[in-house]
């Protein structure tokens, strides 16, 4: 006699399935995650914060410091002394005007900024011309004492300027000097005390500061590049005229503008060498700066100094974004 199997309640047999998955059988699928512990999940440790990193600008300070009393407070005084009237004006002084500013615009002191303009324009393209051929030839120079050398000297030329400059050329070129005498410069027409001889003097410093502005650039062109075109075909005056210069380009207007600069503020140089004989903004400057003004104009050298203010600003608004995109193609 057989009897019928009993019936298992579900729950029962639900729990039996589930101690047939701990001996092995497929187990169960488990329970989904919060959102919020997926957002956890997947949400970036904040960074550990460096030590002391909010007080990293300190480090800086002395540099701002020195910028503010060096540089702002004395552009400033320029600023508002521009735009008064002087101390020894028949008002007493202080008050609001234009006429400094007109002044510094008009008559000599407008020959003298329009000559400082064309002397820097002058030096700075024979600089660029000359300096890039020369930065050329260190870059590409196997010889590595030659490189330093050159180097080592640009750095040294480039700074070398005022009274001692003015003397090493008045002694070797001046009407007197060494060379002039040997060479007979005087009956061919030089005169080192004109427009001309300041120029020559000028490029002895600039030069090799166009030296040390380009080679950097001249070093970041690729070996790649020049091999791309000589395996088409190109020589090397098709290369440099459709991919160095074009690369090239904002570093050498960069240059320029940099060399532009140190001309149009040289000083101690030209006041040294030709004194008055060449019209200069900076000699007009100097005069002012002196008391050889009229009176109730002692503000006119403010004046002066503002219009040399604005023209480096402009150098400089200049410079920088060719300094940036000359770095984006050399990178």
């Amino acid at each position: 006699m057989t009897t019928a199997p009993t019936p298992v309640p579900a729950t029962a047999s639900a729990a039996h399935s589930g101690g047939g998955d701990a001996a092995g059988t497929a187990s169960p699928t488990p329970a989904p995650a919060t959102a919020a512990t997926a957002a956890s999940a997947r949400a970036p440790r904040p960074a550990k914060r460096r030590a002391g990193g909010s007080r990293a600008w300190l480090a800086a300070l002395p540099l701002l410091l020195f910028f503010v009393i060096g540089f702002g407070l004395p552009a400033v005084a320029i600023a508002i002394g521009a735009f008064t009237t002087s101390s020894d004006a028949p008002d007493g002084g202080g008050t609001f005007t234009t006429d400094n500013l007109t002044g510094s615009l008009q008559g000599a002191y407008w020959t003298a900024l329009w000559g400082s303009v064309k002397l820097s324009l002058l030096t700075a393209l024979i600089a660029t011309v000359v300096g890039l051929p020369l930065a050329q030839a260190v870059a590409t120079s196997r010889f590595r004492a030659f490189r330093e050398a050159v180097m080592s000297a640009s750095g040294v030329l480039a700074n070398f300027g005022g009274v001692p400059l003015a003397f090493m050329f008045v002694a070797t070129l001046g009407n007197s000097g060494e060379v002039t005498k040997k060479l007979g410069l005087t009956k061919h027409g030089w005169n080192l005390y004109t427009f001309s001889g300041l120029s020559v003097v000028y490029l002895y410093f600039l030069v090799p500061l166009m030296v040390i502005t380009i080679t950097p650039a001249l070093e970041g062109l690729k070996a790649q590049w020049r091999e791309a075109a000589s395996n088409n075909g190109a020589t090397s005056l098709q290369y440099w005229r459709h991919v160095a210069l074009p690369v090239l380009l904002p570093s050498l207007l960069g240059g320029f503008v940099l060399l532009f600069g140190a001309s149009f503020a040289a000083y101690a140089t030209a006041e040294a060498m030709v004194g008055s004989s060449v019209p200069l903004i900076s000699m007009q400057i100097g005069d002012a700066l002196s008391g050889n003004v009229l009176v109730g104009q002692g503000n006119l050298a403010l004046a002066l100094g503002l219009d040399m203010i604005v023209v480096a600003c402009l150098v400089m608004a200049l410079y920088l974004p060719l300094q940036r995109r000359s770095a984006k193609w050399l990178a």
